[in-house]
């Protein structure tokens, strides 16, 4: 699947914390129908079997919306379940290797927080960078904070296009105008919030204008 960058513009990534009475897969339905661009399946501690059938019906999913699906971290469960591709930290492995076993036809994302690491994952093969935290998020450590000028460095050291993630919000996407990046990755300013489908549209046409500023 050959990756637009205007795919990357807001890119939801999936967590079961906030499911309550819902499945992923209608709360990923509705993200989607409030105008996600790019869905990635993140699974933490999921059995295997379950992972992969979620990840062949979300699959499903995201064809149907003609919207790019990775899986986060799990090589095995990407090519098992067709992917259109695989999200890889920088600790998972070489994103050479990577490409070698998902194939060349499928999209590669690697995360990155400093401009050395970005320079070669581009060199490496990877599609796209998803790059942060950008702003201090509960999920995160303080250690892997990117500040703004750090993120406009890597922005311009690539070719390919870059997603900012980590703590970002409608009260806070703005700051992002004029780093450079594509689109924004995000979880709880989607998934946590009560009207999905409201919150995913709105979020869109801001970060819209953030890409544009």
């Amino acid at each position: 699947m050959k990756l637009d960058k205007e795919d990357l513009l807001l890119y939801a990534v999936t967590d079961r914390f906030w499911l309550g009475n819902e499945t992923l897969y209608s709360q990923v339905e509705k993200a989607l129908t409030g105008g996600a661009t790019f869905v990635q399946l993140r699974e933490k501690e999921l059995e295997a079997g379950k992972f992969l059938e979620e990840a062949k019906e979300i699959k499903e999913l995201c064809k149907k919306y003609r919207v790019p699906f990775v899986v986060n971290d799990n090589v095995d469960i990407a090519i098992e379940a067709d992917a259109d591709g695989v999200h890889v930290g920088q600790k998972d492995m070489e994103a050479g290797n990577v490409h070698e076993l998902i194939g060349r036809d499928k999209i590669l994302g690697v995360s990155a927080q400093t401009v050395e690491q970005a320079v070669l994952a581009e060199k490496r093969g990877a599609d796209y960078l998803g790059v942060g935290a950008v702003f201090h998020t509960g999920s995160k450590a303080d250690a892997d904070y990117v500040n703004y000028e750090t993120l406009k460095e890597i922005c311009k050291a690539v070719s390919i296009p870059v997603v900012a993630i980590g703590g970002i919000s409608k009260d806070n996407i703005m700051e992002l105008s004029g780093s450079g990046i594509c689109g924004i990755a995000v979880i709880s300013a989607i998934f946590a919030q009560p009207d999905i489908v409201k919150a995913t549209a709105q979020l869109k046409e801001l970060t819209k204008k953030m890409v544009k500023a």
